[in-house]
Parts: C-alpha cells; sequence; structure tokens
C-alpha cells in the first residue's frame, strides 16, 4: 500500500526509513507542543486550547504536504510567528487574539489563492542557485544556532550579545548539567554519524535523553520548573489532558466572533467588530503576517529540498505547488482551531538527513503529533538538551552546501555570503532571503551582469527595500 501511495521503491527509499525519519522529525520539532501554548498564552489564549490547536494544526497540514506533494516536510505553528502574533499583535498593537486569529485567516486564504497561480512558483524558481545553496547552508548554522540556546550552551551576554556558558557562574544542577549533557550527546552523535551506524540521529536523541534521566535519579541534575528546567520523567496526568480538551473548544472558531474583535489603546477600547476589518492596521497585520510566512516558507522548501536532492537540475522543485497549497491551508486551518501561523519546519530537514524522501516521512510524523494529544506527557518530558545534538548535527550537513557555490564569482558568491551569514545574525529565514535577492539584484546590476537577474528578482528587491524603508 505504502509503495503505491508514495513510491517508494522510485525514491530510492523503505518503510523503516521513513518512519525512522519520521520520528527522527517528530523528536526534533516536539517542542512547539510546550513552547507555542507557553507563547500564546502571553496573549490571552486559554493554555490547554492552545496546546489541542498546536497538536491538530500540525496533523492536518503535515498530512496535506504528505497527500498533496509527497515530500517529507513537516508543518507546525512557526516560532517567530507566534511571537510576533502575541507580543506585536495582541501585547503590542492591543487587538484581541480572536482579531489576530482572523488576519492569520485570510493570510492563509490569500497564501493559498496565490498558490493556486504561478506567482509563489515564478518567486521559487528566479532565485538564483547560489542563493538556494546559501540558504540552505543558512539554515544549518540558523538551526545550530537555535539548538544551542536550547541547551543553554550559547548564552546572552551585554558585551558580546552572545557568549560560551560560564560553568563556573551557573548552578550546575540545572543550567550546568543539561548544557554538558547536550555537547556529550552531540559528541556521542558524531562517534555514531562515524561508525555509520544506522539512525544515528535519532539514536543520539534517545541516548541524551537517558542519560538525562540517569544523572536525574543520581541527584545530579535536579529539575527547577519556575528556570525553565524540567523533570526528564514523563508523567501521565489525565485531569490536564482533559482539561485541554474542554479549553480547546473555547478556541474553535473564535476567529469569527466578531463581538470578540477587539482594539485596545492605554486599556480602552478604541474600536471594535467588523469595522476593524476595514482598518488600515488589518491590512497592514495581515500582510505582516504574509510577508513573514511567504519567505519563511519559502526559505524552508529551498533549504531542505536542496539537502534531499528534491530540486531538478535547473534548481527547481517538482510539485511545489501542492506544498505551497498545504502550507497555505495549514495556516488558515490552524487560525481556525486557535493558533497563530502553521508554517513548513526547518527541523524537517533532520528527517531527510537521515533518508527521509516522501510523503511517508510526514504521515509518520503526523501520526506522533496526533498520539501527542493523547500520550502529551511522554512526549513533552522530551528535554530540549536532547534534541541539541541532533540538530547541530543536521546543521552540519546543511552547510556543506557552501561547497557548491561558485566562490571565485563574486556576482555570485557575495550575495550568498551576505545570505549565509544573515540568517543566524539576524535569527530570521525572510530576512536572509531579502539581505540575499537584494544584495544579488544591486551587485549584478551595477556591474553589468543584467542577464543572470531575472525580471522577478528586481521586483522583489524593490519590495524589499521599501519594506526596509518603511518598518
Amino acid at each position: 500500500m505504502f509503495e503505491k501511495i508514495f513510491g517508494l521503491s522510485k525514491n530510492g527509499t523503505t518503510v523503516r526509513t521513513e518512519l525512522v525519519a519520521g520520528l527522527t522529525t517528530f523528536m526534533t520539532m516536539a517542542y512547539i507542543l510546550a513552547v507555542n501554548p507557553n507563547i500564546l498564552a502571553a496573549a490571552g489564549i486559554p493554555k490547554g486550547g492552545v496546546f489541542m490547536a498546536t497538536a491538530v494544526a500540525a496533523v492536518v497540514g503535515t498530512l496535506l504536504m504528505a497527500f498533496l506533494s509527497n515530500y517529507p516536510f513537516v508543518l507546525a505553528p512557526g516560532m517567530g510567528l507566534n511571537a510576533f502574533f502575541a507580543f506585536g499583535v495582541v501585547i503590542g498593537m492591543g487587538y484581541s487574539w480572536q482579531f489576530a486569529l482572523l488576519t492569520v485567516f485570510v493570510e492563509g486564504l490569500i497564501f493559498l489563492a496565490l498558490s493556486l497561480t504561478p506567482v509563489r512558483e515564478g518567486i521559487f524558481n528566479s532565485i538564483p542557485m547560489s542563493l538556494k545553496r546559501a540558504v540552505a547552508a543558512g539554515i544549518g548554522l540558523f538551526i545550530c544556532f537555535i539548538a544551542l540556546q536550547t541547551a543553554k550552551i550559547v548564552v546572552k551576554d551585554d558585551a558580546t550579545f552572545v557568549a560560551l556558558v560560564n560553568f563556573n557562574h551557573v548552578d550546575f544542577h540545572t543550567h550546568g548539567v543539561t548544557a554538558l549533557l547536550a555537547l556529550v550527546g552531540t559528541l556521542l552523535t558524531g562517534v555514531m554519524l562515524v561508525k555509520k551506524w544506522k539512525g544515528a540521529i535519532l539514536l543520539g536523541i534517545f541516548v541524551t535523553w537517558a542519560l538525562g534521566m540517569l544523572v536525574q535519579a543520581s541527584g545530579i541534575y535536579v529539575p527547577d520548573p519556575a528556570k525553565g528546567f524540567f523533570s526528564t520523567y514523563p508523567s501521565f496526568t489525565i485531569g490536564d489532558v482533559a482539561n485541554s480538551f474542554k479549553e480547546f473548544g473555547s478556541t474553535i472558531g473564535a476567529v469569527f466572533k466578531s463581538e470578540s474583535w477587539t482594539h485596545t489603546v492605554k486599556g480602552e477600547v478604541v474600536g471594535s467588530g467588523w469595522p476593524l476589518v476595514t482598518s488600515l492596521d488589518f491590512f497592514v497585520v495581515m500582510f505582516a503576517f504574509f510577508f513573514m510566512d511567504l519567505f519563511d516558507t519559502l526559505g524552508t522548501l529551498i533549504g531542505v529540498s536542496l539537502k534531499g536532492g528534491f530540486l531538478d537540475k535547473n534548481g527547481r522543485l517538482p510539485r511545489i505547488s501542492g506544498a505551497l497549497c498545504a502550507d497555505s491551508i495549514a495556516t488558515s486551518v490552524g487560525a481556525l482551531l486557535g493558533t497563530s501561523t502553521t508554517t513548513t519546519y526547518v527541523e524537517s530537514a533532520s528527517g531527510v538527513a537521515v533518508g527521509g524522501k516522501t510523503g511517508l516521512t510526514a504521515v509518520t510524523a503526523a501520526a506522533l503529533f496526533a498520539l501527542a494529544i493523547l500520550f502529551a506527557p511522554i512526549f513533552l518530558a522530551i528535554p530540549g538538551f536532547a534534541t541539541t545534538p541532533a540538530l547541530i548535527i543536521v546543521g552540519y550537513m546543511m552547510i556543506s552546501s557552501c561547497a557548491d557555490i561558485e566562490w571565485h564569482d563574486a556576482g555570485e558568491a557575495v550575495p550568498a555570503f551576505l545570505s549565509i551569514t544573515a540568517m543566524p545574525f539576524t535569527y530570521s529565514i525572510s530576512d536572509s532571503i531579502m539581505f540575499g535577492v537584494i544584495s544579488y539584484t544591486v551587485i549584478n546590476a551595477l556591474a553589468g551582469n543584467f542577464r543572470r537577474i531575472h525580471w522577478i528578482m528586481y521586483v522583489l528587491t524593490a519590495i524589499f527595500i521599501a519594506k526596509y524603508a518603511l518598518m
């Protein structure tokens, strides 16, 4: 059955490989089930409802990706986008979370309309191959940086912005030991790769997690939830699961409750209901979500597809329309359920790295997100330091695309370099693409290399410059 649906033999993969790839991807992004409710709860959305919406949106979006495109890409509510939703739109601008969900819902519909036309595919195909390779490499650095921060190996520093953790200045029973476990897990995963062990990345997650449980049992690691250090042991709390279902009822369809659409300034309601939909702010917020979603998605598709060998000889992604439709539909469905923008996850690269090539990888991850609803305590017990080794190794694998950039050609290499470095330094996939596109167009146009610039690149450059000018 799987062979017939997903064409496993034609894609050079097996059921076992796809299942392992799906599990690996899920393990590296399961953190969203814990993080997204915490972020959106700050906007006033019931935490249990957000947990359910996050899981269901991931299931729906990922299954759509599997059957509309047959790619191993997994979707879930996006990081960064959820922070903009909670702290930018709701807390910062004073809009109710129901109204903010409406902007996400409409943005998804517009995204879908464009996905059914050649527009989004044209944007994808107009980006030069050097920039596509640069985006893949940048994602590698970005993933690694996120992993190092998650394990608190890299920490904030007032003088240099970021710095290596000082084990002598942190509580070793929490911060210190988890950072050390992440480093040990990375080294062990590296050894497994050298030994060519199958499933080394996934095994690295389990080994690091097991080590965490051992050090907790020995008393070396002492959980401190108030500081973000949780128990590594899974535990079942049926009451919490039941409460999540109850709160889910208050988030489903909240986007359409016009009586809850409000705009508050300094604690005073200055607008409500349908008139808000015709306001300038509605279109500004909606466009902001659309812009971030569009280029985060394109960047992820470029990077993961390049690493997985899914791009053709012209740098184009076959069946891209299905992938884009899945992403856009998932965004609107997620808003209906009660969560911010659902998007294709860069952590999909971890499944691709262990051999995932078809939609069966995505179906596996979707099934695990569905199980997470009933077995949430188990999946939520996966500590961030346990997934750190996997993400660091995936980063190493993705940065290898740098080797194929034509470094002797400054017209290709300088924009590629700017795009690579911009991603971790700006903490944004979309900004990385914008840096690359603007620099590629300007440098080559001023140098007289007009023929290598696709006309869409000129349009994108003008839009990006205007975006930064009006920020």
